[in-house]
C-alpha cells in the first residue's frame, strides 16, 4: 500500500506547518482570505479599537472562513494534499515540500533567535 519513508515524513512535516502557516497567518496571502471574512470593529475598556475577523455568512463563504480561522483545521487539508501530491506525483511534490520545509527551519530558527534576543 502506502509507505513513507522516515525521512519524507519529516519534511512533509516541516512543509504542513509552512503551507498551513501562510495560509491562515501571513500577510502575503491576507487578499486570499479577505473573500471570506468580514471586519468587525470593538472597542475595548481601555477605548482603542479592536477589529476582528468573522467568517462571511452563506454556507460555502462561512465554512471556508471558518476554515481559514482554525489553524488546525486547515493543517489536516494541508497535510492530506501534501501527501497525495507526494503519492500521486513525486517529481513535482518533492521540490515543493523541500522548499516549504526549508522555509519552515528558516522560521523556526528566526522564531528562536526573536525569542532569545527579546525582539
Amino acid at each position: 500500500m502506502f509507505g513513507i519513508d522516515g525521512w519524507s515524513f519529516f519534511l512533509i512535516g516541516l512543509a504542513t506547518f509552512r503551507l498551513t502557516r501562510l495560509i491562515v497567518f501571513d500577510k502575503i496571502t491576507e487578499i486570499m482570505r479577505m473573500p471570506f471574512f468580514d471586519e468587525v470593529e470593538e472597542v475595548n475598556p481601555a477605548g482603542d479599537k479592536e477589529v476582528y475577523l468573522v467568517p462571511k455568512q452563506g454556507k460555502l463563504k462561512r465554512w471556508i472562513g471558518e476554515l481559514l480561522n482554525c489553524y488546525w483545521c486547515t493543517g489536516i487539508w494541508v497535510s492530506i494534499f501534501l501527501v497525495l501530491l507526494y503519492y500521486f506525483f513525486p517529481n513535482i511534490a518533492e521540490p515543493f515540500i523541500v522548499i516549504l520545509a526549508v522555509a519552515a527551519i528558516g522560521a523556526i530558527i528566526e522564531t528562536i533567535i526573536s525569542a532569545f534576543l527579546g525582539s
